[in-house]
């Protein structure tokens, strides 16, 4: 009996020993093919350098369908995996509004998390054969010596908050969207981004929504390239959008020695002058080139790698406009293949998981060899079912009446959009002369010929960064089609993406490109067969369990049997 007794408290003091350890050491071995328990080496480092508490509320408690559970799990541990780098990362998980709260409590609760920035989301759940909508917030707010940051843990743009596999963007870029937090609470000075001023760019009320998102962590402004010597070195990124003027060779060279010092430049071009608004106006409308060779800056962009056409897409993967079809003034939505839906790359960090982008009256882009090795990515592009339409051509909505010959579109993945890296060649380069560069250096600035490492964006499509306006001239959602409003698509989160990934010198942003292979049941056989399913799980082990029974009885009748 004694021996009994040391032998229990032995095994229960062996339980709490080991217990205590689990509770200071977390490990694990990943033995998945695509490596999802393991933190990218930037997201390592990042936590590594962590010299301060990160605290995070995870608002992933509460009434969910086994989705969100999966969710809430992956969410858990990856703040586990982040625990293990770094003993600086503590949480706790919450349900923001309690059942149990009262109506009262209810609604302050809820207008709290609105000036906290957190927007209720509503999710249909199926229970048994009556739907249901509950209310949630599938946040995760970080706080890090005084600052806080709250992410929203779903996928970006996609629609189905409940879809398999808009879960699976979710869980796939917890890493990402955690660890670019921490950076950015981390970071003790915004980095600036400038829009360009002064050659026709779309004004300020049509580019208020993304500058109202990138002030939430950089510094937003405009430069005039006329006041300027020199663009200051320490802007992090500039934007140009969509220009309707050309630039002056002192502003080119101002935005070459910006690159050549190793500045980012966004480039949102549009080759051809045409508008909706034009056509309709006219009836019949022939777009024009923009002055001086697409704004006198078709030299350096194909010096740096890219010549943009006078060309417009057309594709058959489209949003629609409406057209009149009565004398009453009824209206109707055609598909428009000049407004197209583009799909992004999905292998790039960039465009990972984002959903369709709406760009309008695109042009296509050419790749060209350049002097300099230069990294050449496409991130959009058109589908498989389109063609170009090159200068000179004539518009009409006449053609809308028309059903599209599908044998003509027959052209795939023709590039919208392009991504340089490397280090480029200055397009002045040789041509200076000795007055100008003494005078330049006079100044305090040294003139160069071949870049630092650096990165540039080029769309071709200017409108891709326009947000439209209602009627009382207050900015709306960009990405919302202002004919098909229900739409919302990703040319946000793109451009912010791609600001994100020029900025990121500490390469976390490499998490995006982490990959979560879904591997789903077949639910209409599951459904097909469920009770036969039930039965195994239940009766099987039981027959097993009474069959191990009158084995083992037979075996000791046998085994003493004397």
């Amino acid at each position: 009996m004694r021996q009994s007794i040391i032998n229990l408290i032995l095994v229960i003091g062996i339980a709490i020993g080991l217990n205590v350890i689990g509770n200071h050491f977390y490990g694990y071995l990943d033995l998945t093919e695509e490596k999802r328990y393991t933190l990218t080496e930037p997201t390592q480092q990042l936590l590594q350098g962590l010299d301060d508490v990160v605290y995070v509320k995870v608002y992933l408690e509460g009434d969910f369908p086994a989705g969100f559970k999966r969710l809430q799990k992956a969410t858990r541990e990856i703040l586990d995996d982040f625990r293990s780098i770094s003993g600086e990362i503590e949480y706790e998980f919450e349900d923001p509004i309690p059942n149990s709260l009262p109506v009262e409590e209810k609604n302050a609760r809820i207008k709290q998390l609105q000036n906290e920035g957190l927007r209720a989301k509503n999710l249909n759940i199926k229970d048994g054969k009556e739907q249901r909508t509950v209310r949630f917030y599938p946040y995760a707010v970080l706080n890090y010596k005084g600052r806080t940051i709250p992410i929203d843990l779903v996928g970006e743009n996609t629609p189905g908050l409940s879809s398999h596999e808009a879960l699976n963007n979710s869980v796939g870029l917890l890493e990402y969207k955690l660890a670019n937090a921490i950076q950015k609470l981390q970071t003790s000075r915004k980095p600036v981004i400038a829009f360009t001023v002064g050659h026709g760019e779309l004004p300020r009320v049509n580019t208020q929504d993304i500058r109202n998102e990138l002030r939430t962590f950089y510094d937003v402004g405009d430069i005039i390239l006329d006041s300027l010597v020199q663009i200051n070195p320490g802007i992090s990124v500039i934007i140009i959008a969509k220009p309707q003027t050309s630039f002056s060779e002192k502003d080119k060279f101002k935005i070459d020695q910006y690159v050549m010092n190793g500045g980012k430049v966004i480039w949102l071009m549009d080759a051809l002058n045409v508008s909706l608004d034009s056509i309709g106006r006219r009836g019949a409308y022939a777009p024009y080139p923009y002055a001086d060779n697409t704004f006198n800056l078709a030299d350096i962009l194909f010096q740096y790698g890219v010549r943009l056409n006078n060309s417009l897409v057309m594709d058959l993967q489209s949003t629609s406009i409406p057209q009149v079809i009565d004398e009453r003034g009824t209206t109707q939505l055609f598909p428009w293949p000049y407004h197209l839906v583009s799909i992004p790359n999905q292998e790039h960090p960039i465009t990972k998981s984002l959903g369709p982008l709406n760009l309008l009256f695109a042009n296509t882009i050419d790749t060209v060899r350049t002097k300099t090795p230069i990294q050449k990515q496409i991130l959009l592009a058109t589908s498989d079912r389109s063609k170009a339409q090159f200068f000179p051509m004539r518009l009409t909505f006449e053609s809308l009446k028309i059903k599209p010959d599908l044998t003509t579109y027959n052209k795939k993945s023709q590039p919208l959009a392009v991504l340089l890296e490397g280090e480029f060649m200055s397009l002045y380069k040789n041509r200076p002369k000795g007055d100008f560069l003494k005078a330049y250096k006079q100044l305090g600035y040294d003139f160069k010929d071949i870049s630092s490492p650096t990165k540039m964006l080029v769309v071709a499509d200017g409108d891709i960064i326009k947000n439209y306006t209602d009627s009382e001239g207050r900015s709306l959602p960009l990405g919302i089609n202002r004919y098909q409003p229900r739409i919302n698509f990703s040319n946000k989160d793109f451009l912010i993406n791609a600001i994100e990934y020029m900025i990121d010198d500490n390469g976390v942003i490499a998490a995006r490109s982490k990959e979560v292979k879904l591997r789903l049941l077949n639910e209409p056989k599951a459904e097909e067969e469920e009770t036969k399913w039930q039965l195994i799980n239940i009766i099987l082990p039981l027959l097993l369990l009474m069959l191990f029974g009158i084995g083992y009885n037979y075996w000791r009748r046998w085994r003493y049997a004397s």
